[in-house]
């Protein structure tokens, strides 16, 4: 088959995607070029990357506000080198695909959870949120999906997977539900719910705009692989319907899905505040990007971040399944200097740079491609459509409600009594070191009681890599009412003081 016909065959498949005929052929089978297929790969990776830095400066420093229009992003052509010499922990939307990517190297395509998850737990990179809690799991022996659970993580609905998934996607052209196989192994690891759905669909995006140039397609038919009872799904749909009926006013629907879905019910630090790291409010961002934009790369990157909140995670995930669609000779001239600059540079914690990444997604694409029935022959790649088929259902903190944030500001030198009502509650909270004395191994032990029993024996690592992320959590206590928590310090030292900085409480809900 010659090139030609090759690009009108792919052309065919992708335009039968259009308003007119809002659909994709499943089954079918979809042919695509190594030259187009790799333009393809480049504007994903690229995109990602570009979309990361273009939103970082401003990353949840707007908590439930817009970033207004007068307020300027700085881009520059050495903008992307700087930040990776200056602040390369800004890519851990990239570096944290890396890792998995790594893994899928070494282990194959089918890798067991276990092996992604001690990869990422044993890194020496800085985690956050569910990633930190997941991995403070896994060190201590509570592996996936156990470690993702909400009972065992109360970040299990927050962005993690959701920045994490990009790759999968990449690697499963027009095959979400491969997609999503890999994506329960892996997104199970750090998230639950809400959060693991968040992943799922950003990987299904990534998938289907391989082979669909129709965003509200994509947008819609990346939903099928999420339950209708879930308030990730509820919230997408409000996204596209309030699209619809304000096509011309992003801000509009950013204020609709504002007043619906902007209440944090686990993240501790976003109950009851302006914080919002969970996973369904911040792919509504996503999407505003992406139909809003409407093909165009700075509006689709600028809408996403000026939504506020996580601002460089979601015009990273934003710019980079429009860099999929449309490709990286697609992408306008301005962005494209700075990619040039970085190109070779390997990412931080990673021996993979953008050149390298290339080379290895085609490879692990190709692979995918054999497993999932399709095949590649003269450079032609030939995949079998995959109709996008719904998840099982699953809901963090499905039984319980905050009604108590609480602010301790206290110090622990040897044991605490923490009073509350209700049947589940979080302590926030860090070991502190004081002064210059120590060890930066020290680990504070804890024994935590409730109402006289004890209850667990805390680690809490002073290295912040290893550091447990909040010091003690319990979901679904017996009884819903007056309870004591007591910290006992069974090690403590003084060069350190264990500081609990706030408690939440949740009574079963009603």
């Amino acid at each position: 088959m010659n090139k030609t016909l090759i690009l009108l065959t792919a052309l065919t498949a992708a335009t039968a995607c259009t308003p007119t005929a809002p659909s994709i052929d499943y089954g079918s089978t979809f042919e695509i070029d190594e030259a187009t297929l790799r333009d393809k790969i480049r504007g994903g990776w690229a995109g990602q990357t570009i979309g990361c830095t273009y939103g970082g400066p401003t990353e949840f420093k707007y908590k439930g506000a817009l970033i207004s229009d007068e307020a300027p992003i700085v881009w520059y052509d050495d903008y992307a080198y700087d930040t990776f010499r200056d602040d390369p922990g800004l890519y851990d939307d990239v570096y944290m695909d890396l890792t998995f990517v790594e893994v899928m190297q070494r282990y194959g395509i089918d890798a067991p959870a276990e092996v992604y998850a001690r990869a990422f737990a044993n890194a020496d990179y800085k985690l956050w949120h569910a990633n930190q809690a997941a991995r403070y799991n896994i060190l201590h022996g509570i592996m996936p999906p156990a470690s993702g659970h909400w009972h065992n993580n109360p970040h299990a609905d927050d962005i993690d997977f959701q920045i994490e998934a990009d790759f999968i996607g990449m690697i499963c052209p027009g095959m979400p539900n491969a997609a999503s196989e890999i994506g329960d192994r892996i997104g199970h690891i750090m998230n639950y719910g809400d959060g693991f759905y968040g992943g799922i669909y950003i990987g299904a995006l990534y998938s289907l705009a391989f082979v669909c140039d129709d965003i509200p397609t994509i947008v819609r038919e990346a939903l099928r692989t999420i339950p209708p009872q879930s308030k990730y799904r509820r919230c997408i749909e409000d996204v596209i319907r309030f699209h619809e009926e304000f096509p011309d006013d992003w801000r509009r629907c950013w204020l609709e899905i504002e007043r619906r879905y902007a209440y944090e019910k686990g993240c501790p630090e976003g109950v009851f505040n302006g914080f919002n790291i969970d996973a369904t409010i911040n792919s509504a961002y996503v999407v505003m990007g992406l139909l809003y934009g409407n093909g165009d790369f700075e509006r689709t990157m600028d809408v996403a971040t000026r939504c506020g909140q996580d601002s460089d995670c979601n015009p990273a995930s934003a710019a980079g399944i429009l860099g999929v669609m449309k490709g990286y000779d697609a992408i306008p001239d301005k962005w494209k200097p700075a990619m040039e600059k970085v190109v070779d540079i390997d990412f931080p914690y990673t021996s993979i740079s953008l050149n390298k990444i290339y080379d290895i997604n085609l490879d692990l694409l190709t692979q995918m491609i054999g497993r999932e029935g399709g095949s590649v022959e003269d450079g032609v790649y030939r995949i079998v459509l995959q109709r996008p088929e719904e998840l099982p259902y699953e809901e963090s903190f499905a039984t319980v409600e905050p009604t108590e944030r609480r602010v301790l500001k206290l110090d622990i030198t040897d044991e605490a009594t923490l009073r509350f009502t209700g049947n589940s509650v979080v302590v926030m909270g860090q070991v502190r070191r004081l002064g210059l004395g120590g060890d930066d191994g020290y680990v504070a032990r804890i024994e935590a009681s409730i109402d006289g029993k004890m209850v667990e024996n805390i680690e809490m690592p002073y290295d912040y890599i290893k550091r447990k992320y909040d010091i003690f959590y319990t979901y679904e206590l017996p009884v819903d009412g007056p309870h004591t928590l007591n910290l006992k310090w069974t090690n403590p030292d003084p060069n350190y003081v264990i500081e609990a900085k706030e408690m939440v409480v949740y009574s079963a809900k009603k």
